[in-house]
């Protein structure tokens, strides 16, 4: 018998499995380090901790180039695990994940695995110590062939492709320097991709937990993967869920029971639950979409009633900030208070004082 589900219910179950709904946790019992935080913007990956109750210990976490080629914070101690769960699933995948770096790669007949691995060795070569990214194009070209370079004609230079350069770091041992900007590039003393993934990593395993239900193509969207490598690793105990209509998989049914929770949080650009790929099922309203996920600079989401209840940006002037927040609904006296109370939670984690909220 399949299960039914409304997107309300999918929407309270991300939050709790997300554990949005926390007060306090610890970074070994955050579910999202288990698939990456992605740790990008001034609201990135600490404040999506933050959120979930974590204040993680200096060099407890690492921040490695992982899914889509963005920067993600784990665990450290759990690179080895990571290094081989974010891997591409095979030669197809591969191809697909470094878009046009590959063309010139199969023209050539070169395997795009190995021709990350040869980017990962001559990156290991190059970077034994501490190293700025913008350092690394000059140093590449000297060793690599022509198939694994390109002209970039904003930089007026050539360089590697920038995603064969991305998913070849972690191969190659390397992490990004906490805070920095350009990103510093540095070694991982020791990092040898585990053998085999537990289960506890799997990528497609941790997005139906954290993201379910959801179809393969939401997972493959979501790593930019082929659905046919998705459909292969899909997991046998995944449970069938109609959600209002729609065939999808869950990895906990009994998640999808209780009501949403009654928290409010100002979510960064970023932050896990806003990167399902159903954004039909998160936001509805197509103008709230538009607004939600722009081309170039992604506002926070109000996390508010179980769902997204509208966006907030952040403007700031030296040592204060104003929160600007747009609501898509009439907000209650509650609400206000509510969002005024993050608001205050953000500004004390930039450690800046909070000028003004103001609601649009």
């Amino acid at each position: 018998m399949t299960l039914t589900a409304t997107a309300a219910e999918v929407l309270g179950a991300r939050i709790r499995a997300q554990q949005l709904d926390r007060d306090a946790g610890t970074t070994g019992d955050t579910a999202v380090l288990d698939i990456g935080v992605q740790d990008t913007g001034p609201d990135g990956g600490l404040w999506a901790l933050a959120l979930r109750g974590v204040r993680p210990e200096p060099g407890e976490l690492s921040s490695v180039w992982t899914i889509r080629g963005a920067p993600h914070l784990y665990r450290r101690a759990d690179l080895p695990a990571v290094a081989a769960a974010t891997a591409p699933f095979s030669e197809a995948d591969a191809a697909k994940r470094i878009f046009d770096g590959a063309k010139p790669l199969k023209a050539a007949g070169i395997p795009v695995l190995t021709a990350l691995d040869t980017v990962a060795g001559a990156m290991r070569s190059i970077v034994s110590a501490p190293m700025v990214k913008g350092e690394m194009p000059g140093r590449l070209r000297e060793v690599l062939d022509e198939p694994y370079l390109r002209y970039c004609r904003p930089c007026d230079a050539v360089h590697a492709y920038e995603q064969t350069f991305r998913l070849s770091a972690l191969r190659a041992g390397l992490e990004l320097q906490p805070g920095t900007s350009p990103p510093v590039l540095q070694p991982v003393p020791g990092l040898v991709p585990a053998e085999e993934v537990p289960e506890r990593f799997d990528v497609v395993r941790a997005y139906l937990r954290l993201l379910g239900p959801a179809t393969p193509q939401h997972v493959a969207g979501y790593l930019d993967a082929p659905v046919k490598e998705v459909r292969a690793r899909w997991p046998a105990d995944a449970v069938e869920v109609d959600v209002d209509g729609e065939r999808r998989w869950t990895l906990d049914a009994d998640g999808l029971d209780a009501p949403p929770p009654a928290v409010t949080r100002l979510l960064g650009p970023f932050d896990l639950f806003l990167q399902g790929r159903d954004r039909e099922l998160i936001a509805p309203d197509p103008a709230h979409r538009t607004a939600l996920w722009p081309v170039l600079g992604r506002p926070g989401a109000v996390l508010a009633g179980g769902g997204i209840a509208g966006l907030w940006r952040p403007r700031k002037a030296g040592s204060s900030m104003t929160v600007a927040v747009e609501l898509w609904a009439p907000a209650t006296a509650a609400l206000r208070r509510a969002v005024q109370e993050q608001a205050e939670r953000l500004a004390a984690f930039r450690a800046v004082g909070l000028k003004a909220v103001e609601f649009g």
